[in-house]
């Protein structure tokens, strides 16, 4: 059994376990979208696998196809966490928190966009420009949203056994590793053999650390949860000014436009 055989089993493995935890201790019931995510996990390593071994002339379709619906994926458990974070308080936050959060990210992402690559991506095939550029933005992401939770957790009233910081922490371990690695790939230089082969073993390293995480929150799963604590009165007060804000400025913008119909 060669190494990437074994880590592509422990991979799913690790996912089966996790998964397995996940409903044992009913955490769909508070992050579904993660839940479903580590689902998709495990069935798309292991099904596009298969699918890549019987269809080897399609396996940069399969791939890149799967890579587009663990974006997707991904956006929408950044959201999740993001709300499952504000719970406290969500019950006196306006029903346009939920988009304005998605935009947040949205507009993140738009911005790291530019500048998500090394001068090496240029060298690469064409065809594998948009898939490293979309890892590469992804993965500072996640990291990002990593440092802002665990940087903001006192703020947050949010700890290490909380689920939202679990879970971007994991994450965020997953996608150092991987970015760094990019990193590297990206300034290799094509057309070098024996850097081909010293480089692959970093490559295995992203495949250890994404098993990793997956440990990581097997045992963070198997811990009991903490009550949630309520916000600190400012920091309430922050987030009600925030969010009050913006809906001002938004009913003030949708009045000048109702004004402005109106005109003859």
């Amino acid at each position: 059994m060669t190494p990437d055989t074994l880590l592509l089993l422990l991979g799913i493995a690790a996912e089966g376990v996790a998964l397995g935890l996940i409903l044992y201790k009913r955490v769909f019931k508070t992050l579904p979208l993660f839940s479903a995510y580590i689902a998709w996990n495990l069935l798309n390593d292991a099904g596009a696998s298969l699918l890549i071994h019987a269809f080897p002339a399609y396996g940069r379709q399969i791939y890149f196809a799967s890579l587009l619906i663990d974006s997707a994926f991904m956006f929408c458990v950044l959201i999740e966490l993001s709300m499952s974070v504000l719970r406290p308080i969500r019950a006196l936050l306006s029903q346009w928190v939920f988009p304005a959060v998605a935009v947040a990210i949205g507009l993140l992402g738009a911005i790291i966009w530019p500048f998500a690559k090394s001068p090496g991506l240029d060298h690469t095939a064409p065809q594998f420009q948009v898939i490293i550029h979309l890892q590469l933005t992804l993965a500072v992401i996640r990291i990002l949203y990593f440092l802002l939770l665990a940087a903001g957790s006192q703020f947050l009233s949010i700890g290490w056994r909380d689920r939202e910081l679990q879970v971007a922490t994991g994450f965020g371990f997953y996608a150092l590793v991987s970015l760094s690695v990019a990193v590297f790939h990206m300034n290799q230089g094509p057309g070098n053999p024996t850097l081909d082969d010293q480089f692959h073993l970093l490559d295995q390293m992203v495949a250890a650390s994404y098993i990793c995480s997956m440990v990581y929150w097997s045992v963070s799963f198997l811990q009991k949860v903490p009550e949630r604590r309520e916000f600190t009165p400012q920091m309430q007060h922050l987030l009600l000014a925030v969010a009050g804000n913006a809906r001002a400025t938004r009913m003030a913008m949708t009045n000048e436009a109702e004004s402005k119909k109106g005109k003859p």
